[in-house]
């Protein structure tokens, strides 16, 4: 019996190593919770302000998540008994072998953060990536940046594409220029045309003010004088005002009698010479 009682003393306190375990498994399971609930926080607090561009949001999320969880891991290991000294040291060698082996990944991870910085694009807009695509910007991702086309087709393009490429922004002002050429022919009444186009797009209610609108003859073709239509519109309206002219425009001058311009070609006859020999004869 006193050998039983010996051996029994000598083993760990069970209750002590169980408690220790579930101490350590709670901190993990509410870590893991309070991160999420963090990550749901950020992007709620985002939606209601009208401050924060929408762009930042996705990035600033993960990283708030992510920066959690890690104190969350080393803290748990701590109980454990690893010692996170080294374990900092290791990690950060390893990380200096994954960055020489990813060093295309980490250029996209830049190139996110720096279009995070300088926002030369933004959720919602409608840009174009010189020679990679076009259409509106729908997240800027840690690596990957995410468009929808104009036929609702969804594009992946890597962040140093988009950092790299020239960017057409379409939307980031808020007004843009309609320029459009119409035909007249040369024997039609130009003035005629000028003050038809005129009238049509000072009542447009599309057409701003200011800068006013013009009518101007732009150049001289073969079989017509081109007229250029230079307005400006609000950029929501920038393609309802392009559809609505080039429908409205053609009929205004038909109506005005004016003809649509066709290439015409001018051919004459010339009468052939007759031959030396046979007017001699004759």
């Amino acid at each position: 019996m006193e050998q039983f009682q010996a051996f029994w003393s000598g083993l760990p306190d069970l209750s002590g190593i169980v408690m220790h375990l579930a101490v350590t498994l709670a901190i993990l399971v509410i870590g893991w919770a309070v991160s999420n609930l963090l990550g749901r926080w950020v992007r709620h607090i985002a939606d209601r302000s009208s401050r924060i561009d929408p762009t930042v949001v996705p990035i600033v999320r993960s990283v708030t998540v992510w920066a959690v969880r890690i104190v969350v891991l080393l803290a748990v290991l701590a109980r454990l008994g690893v010692q996170t000294a080294s374990l900092v040291a290791m990690l950060g060698a390893s990380a200096l072998a994954i960055g020489l082996a990813l060093q295309g990944t980490l250029q996209n991870f830049a190139a996110g953060i720096m279009l995070l910085v300088l926002r030369p694009v933004r959720a919602g807009e409608f840009v174009a990536i010189g020679g990679q695509g076009s259409g509106t910007v729908d997240e800027i991702g840690l690596f990957m940046t995410r468009f929808v086309q104009v036929d609702g087709i969804h594009i992946l393009l890597p962040n140093t594409l988009v950092w790299g490429s020239p960017i057409t922004n379409y939307s980031r002002n808020k007004t843009r220029r309609l320029d459009m050429l119409l035909g007249v022919r040369y024997d039609d009444d130009l003035d005629a045309a000028l003050g038809t186009l005129q009238a049509l797009v000072d009542r447009h209610d599309d057409v701003l003010a200011d800068p006013a609108p013009q009518v101007m003859v732009m150049e001289y073709r073969d079989s017509s004088i081109m007229v250029n239509i230079r307005v400006w519109a609000r950029a929501d309206k920038y393609w309802d005002l392009y559809f609505d002219l080039h429908r409205q425009a053609p009929l205004a001058l038909r109506q005005a009698g004016l003809r649509s311009p066709i290439p015409l070609r001018e051919v004459q006859s010339i009468p052939l010479a007759k031959h030396p020999d046979k007017a001699a004869s004759a």
